[in-house]
């Protein structure tokens, strides 16, 4: 295998092929310089928005998404304030991906961002185009340096100055070298008349957003040859047109291999923006003269680039205009064509006799844990606790195989007696527990920790506490299936030795343990308020307590009429701990969900839709 992959060979190419460029034309390399600056400044004005507001867009996003308008509203608002369409797509996606938001919210969203991103070039019309910015950069430069030494809240005003200073200076470079380079390569060269030449700039614009994947740059670039004279009013407009074509590339990647949520996003963006950019073809003419009456109207008659903003705003709230009707018919038309994926059933094959097949030997992962929801608390709180909810599941349905427990029994109406003790005559073949725990649940819990560590996302005292418990929840459910692996050892000797009395003993410890499973998820499954459900628990408790205090003053008495040996009553004694551990951590688990967290945790863990095992023999 080579060193190198073939896309690195051609990343390189191509970065050689630019230095060299840069030899040959220093107008060239001033405006692939100050392209560099605006895309960087770009990137700094996003981070220092991100540690300002990205709280709030958080909190007004879980209550502004009732209403279709509300949701087409918070699009606007929030790309307008934090002048990123692709940040706000990406905390869409990640409340998607946990559930906070329907489908329906989040196309209104992406409608309201498209919408809210044309308020760029109407910034850069304004400004962009005036006397020169680097001296006002400059101040901005020092004042936001000096401002990231301060503490969280004081860095990203910082890091706004800064992405506001890159900004200025990459508009002064691309304005002094675009003339410069346009005399090696003049864009008057490709003026083709008719609606070839119209294509033909809508395909540049596309194709210039693709390369630099950022509409905000890629209009700047039209603005700059609109104002020197490059290019006339009309390849302006098709230009714009061409923008959000390219900016359909941008969603495609950034959706490869990710999650439902975001594929639909991604999918629901490239069509709204390839119909948007045909209707916008088509309507050319009658919305060139609604520019120009419109311009007219207040006064900006002649100006160019104010024409050009007009003109960009007005396709792209005729997209919304179209698409917001009929936003719900679409969520429904995406959820058809990109269904979830089903929850694959994981094949046990027996650990004794027979060697397992390929898929049994394929560990269970983490399946909620959407790298998108690292950058929000609340999504990443929901990420966690949905996988919490998986894991609880695995965690039930392993401890009921290691104790030999029948898993429908977890969800009958009573016990079975003839199918407990039918299932009881296979423990001498049953499923090796250390097993269990190595396929299904330690790469569930490695994925969860590791997706904890990697957390961006300032946590406030609410989100904290949600996320030390969800941390605590995790390690309960492993110590839980750690003691079953334990009790498994004895239990599966003696459930049917030749001691009667013995076996009678662990018959009822198994007994006991699988109304310990059947009690806990009951709790979970009761829609009650919190201190309901804590007297509940109180109860469980008590019953637990009894039992352990019978089993045990059994013990004795049978040891002192000779029905049990020291031996027997010892090991009885130990396994009677593993079990009282299981129920505890497992009694903790609901306990955790029902503290203070509750409120960003609402669903307990053991509490799923899906009532078919995760775990198939």
């Amino acid at each position: 295998m080579s060193k190198y992959s073939s896309n690195t060979i051609v990343i390189w190419l191509l970065l050689a092929a630019l230095a060299v460029s840069f030899w040959f034309s220093a107008g060239w390399t001033r405006l692939a310089g100050g392209l560099a600056l605006f895309l960087f400044g770009m990137q700094c004005l996003e981070e220092g928005l991100r540690l300002l507001a990205g709280g709030e867009l958080e909190r007004f996003l879980a209550r502004a998404t009732d209403r279709a308008w509300k949701s087409l509203s918070f699009g606007v608002l929030a790309t307008v304030t934090v002048q990123s369409s692709t940040l706000v797509s990406l905390l869409t996606i990640a409340f998607l991906g946990t559930g906070l938001i329907g489908l329906g919210a989040g196309l209104c969203i992406v409608f309201g961002a498209n919408l809210g991103t044309t308020s760029g070039i109407w910034l850069l019309a304004l400004a962009g185009q005036s006397a020169s910015l680097g001296d006002l950069a400059l101040p901005l430069a020092v004042f936001g340096i000096l401002l990231g030494f301060n503490g969280p809240r004081s860095k990203g005003v910082g890091r706004v100055l800064l992405g506001i200073c890159f900004l200025f200076f990459g508009i002064d470079l691309i304005k002094g070298g675009f003339s410069d380079a346009t005399e090696m390569f003049d864009p008057a060269q490709f003026k083709v008349p008719g609606i070839l030449g119209i294509l033909l700039f809508v395909g540049i614009g596309a194709l210039v957003t693709a390369v630099v994947q950022s509409s905000h740059a890629s209009l700047m670039l039209v603005l700059t040859a609109l104002s020197s004279g490059q290019i006339d009013v009309d390849q302006a407009f098709a230009l714009a047109i061409g923008t959000n074509v390219g900016g359909v590339v941008t969603a495609v990647v950034g959706a490869l291999g990710g999650a439902r949520a975001g594929m639909r996003l991604a999918l629901a963006n490239v069509i709204f923006n390839l119909v948007v950019a045909v209707l916008a073809l088509l309507l050319l003419q009658p919305l060139t003269a609604l520019v120009l009456l419109i311009a007219a109207q207040l006064g900006f008659a002649g100006n160019a680039l104010l024409e050009l903003a007009l003109f960009h705003t007005l396709f792209n709230g005729l997209g919304v205009l179209l698409f917001l009707p009929l936003h719900r018919r679409l969520a429904t038309a995406l959820e058809r064509w990109l269904p979830e994926v089903a929850e694959p059933h994981v094949l046990i094959a027996a650990v004794q006799g027979s060697a397992a097949p390929e898929a049994a030997k394929v560990p269970t992962r983490a399946r909620y844990l959407d790298d998108n929801a690292l950058d929000s608390a609340d999504a990443a709180v929901q990420a966690v606790a949905r996988e919490l909810q998986h894991l609880a599941r695995l965690s039930l349905e392993v401890i009921c195989h290691a104790l030999y427990l029948p898993i429908d029994q977890l969800r009958s109406a009573q016990i079975d007696e003839h199918a407990l003790r039918e299932s009881a005559q296979s423990a001498s073949r049953g499923l090796d527990a250390d097993q269990l725990y190595q396929q299904h649940i330690k790469g569930v819990y490695s994925d969860l920790v590791s997706y904890m560590g990697r957390l961006k996302a300032n946590l406030d005292d609410a989100h904290q506490q949600a996320w030390i418990a969800s941390q605590v929840v995790a390690l309960q459910l492993v110590d839980a299936v750690k003691d079953a692996k334990h009790l498994q050892k004895n239990l599966g000797r003696q459930l049917n030795g030749q001691s009667a009395a013995f076996s009678a003993a662990y018959a009822d410890l198994r007994r006991h343990m699988l109304w310990v499973l059947r009690e806990i998820r009951t709790i979970s499954l009761l829609d009650l308020p919190t201190e309901a459900l804590r007297a509940r628990l109180e109860l469980f408790d008590g019953e637990a307590a009894r039992f352990d205090a019978q089993f045990r003053e059994r013990l004795f008495v049978a040891v002192r009429e000779k029905g049990l040996d020291g031996m027997q009553a010892s090991s009885l004694m130990n396994d009677l701990g593993y079990a009282s551990r299981i129920s505890q951590s497992l009694r903790n688990v609901l306990m955790l969900g029902l503290g203070e967290a509750r409120e960003l945790l609402p669903q307990l863990p053991f509490r799923s839709e899906d009532e078919a095992p995760l775990i198939h023999l």
